[in-house]
């Protein structure tokens, strides 16, 4: 009796497997490219950025 104890709880206390989902990484893909679309819009749209011209910030 005291062996199937140990054995029932030592299943009850192993950690669960997690099956991998492909619609979560799908999402995480998304969610990444969405970002980058998002921080490249602040970049080029965004106030206070400015493109300098080559030649007025070589000049000596």
């Amino acid at each position: 009796m005291a062996d199937s104890s140990i054995i029932r709880a030592r299943t009850l206390l192993s950690p669960a497997v997690a099956k991998p989902s492909p619609y979560a990484a799908l999402g995480a893909a998304a969610l990444a490219a969405m970002a980058a679309v998002l921080m490249a819009g602040v970049m080029v749209l965004g106030p206070g950025v400015r493109f300098e011209d080559p030649a007025v910030v070589s000049a000596p």
